[in-house]
């Protein structure tokens, strides 16, 4: 991932080499592999929640899979071969392991763009084109989606196996094995700007753009519900309009609810790709027109901790912002109570269709156009009920588990 400089540009000019103070090193490596750690168990959990627990197999988290394993990549093909370079200050996995660690930095870097992206367009349509969702928001969509991701980037990625190889910088003092680049800099910056423009600042602008319709419809306008709710409402008799009218009300106020939750979880995952991965994307612009990189130990320290932070930050974020990943990390870990493997038997299942909004509906299979579930533990629905008297009369119905 570093814009090294090859031996042929700096055979005359390289000098004497003097290796890492211990105190780089100990910083640089503790850092690096707490973070790493961290986000190895954070990402693997992601994906073993929404694999494991079946009302967690939505569209949005199966994008969410897709980010979870290209961190994964970054952290493994990325975060543990630095480590090893601040120990020893050389490379120390040969020729082929300078091939296949890089192809597969750049494989999660760009797949992990690519995943943002995705899920983006989805939230997109499934909040300002409910309708069109309903078609084109599905599990099995989802899935085509993230394989055409991977088979894109990984044939893109391709081509690191021919503009990487290994590199021997010979000081006056020391030989130095790097993993580095074929050819001159100078020829590697198309490569540098098509990857900057299409896989960082393309997604970046649509985020932006897609994330403002977004919270234009969820933030400024009224649900499109609320006002056919009032019509029905109206041609009901007293009984009948006093009891729909607060299934509809809390049926429409958990729908803005839960949209809401689930934008801001990923409006800030974007935020965080783009601020953590300034300083390196730059870093590497910048070099490309130097005759001489910009090398400095500590900044690219600081450009690798923010690559790997990234990584590693996001299931925090779902763990901190959604309820149900909350509840899904703490029973996968053995936390929760007993039973808390299926979602709460008080649920409402949150879909696209039209027909439904007015309606408490039962929780339909969730590989068919589930957007979320906002699920309410008995203790909260109790606790709500000793603090605010439910003046609705519910007739019992029956709500599944799905």
């Amino acid at each position: 991932m570093e814009n090294f400089t090859t031996a042929r540009d700096l055979n005359h000019t390289l000098g004497v080499w003097t290796d890492n103070s211990l105190q780089y090193k100990v910083i640089s490596c503790v850092l690096l592999f707490v973070i790493c750690v961290l986000g190895f168990v954070g990402n693997v959990m992601v994906i073993l929640v929404v694999l494991t627990t079946k009302h967690m197999r939505t569209p949005t988290n199966c994008y969410l899979v897709s980010l979870a394993v290209a961190d994964l990549m970054v952290l493994s093909a990325a975060g543990l071969p630095t480590i090893t370079e601040s120990i020893f200050g050389s490379w120390v996995f040969g020729h082929y392991g300078c091939l296949c660690i890089t192809y597969f930095q750049y494989l999660g870097i760009n797949a992990s763009s690519c995943s943002i992206t995705a899920f983006t367009i989805e939230r997109y349509i499934a909040i300002c084109h409910p309708i069109k969702a309903q078609f084109l928001c599905t599990l099995s969509r989802a899935k085509k989606i993230i394989l055409c991701v991977w088979a894109f980037t990984s044939l893109y990625c391709v081509m690191w196996f021919y503009l990487s190889d290994i590199q021997e910088l010979v000081y006056n003092n020391i030989t130095i094995i790097t993993c580095g680049y074929r050819v001159s800099r100078k020829f590697y910056l198309p490569i540098y700007f098509f990857d900057y423009g299409v896989f960082f600042v393309v997604p970046l602008m649509l985020s932006a753009v897609l994330y403002g319709l977004i919270a234009r419809i969820l933030f400024i306008n009224p649900l499109p519900s609320d006002h056919k709710d009032k019509k029905k409402n109206g041609q009901n008799n007293h009984s009948n309009t006093k009891r729909t009218s607060c299934k509809n009300s809390r049926h429409s106020s958990s729908t803005a609810t839960s949209r809401r939750q689930v934008t801001k979880m990923l409006a800030v995952v974007v935020f965080l790709f783009a601020t953590l991965w300034m300083p390196y994307r730059t870093l590497v612009l910048v070099n490309s027109f130097l005759d001489r990189a910009y090398l400095d130990s500590w900044f690219l320290l600081f450009c690798r901790i923010c690559i790997y932070l990234n990584s590693a930050i996001n299931p925090v974020i779902y763990n901190a912002m959604s309820q149900k990943f909350r509840a899904a990390f703490r029973n996968i870990c053995g936390c929760g109570r007993k039973g808390s493997d299926k979602p709460a038997a008080y649920s409402v299942a949150l879909t696209y269709s039209a027909a439904k909004e007015t309606s408490m509906v039962e929780s339909i299979d969730p590989f068919i156009t589930e957007l979320e579930e906002l699920t309410a533990t008995d203790d909260l629905l109790s606790d709500q009920k000793m603090m605010f008297p439910d003046p609705c009369v519910y007739e019992k119905e029956n709500f599944s588990d799905a």
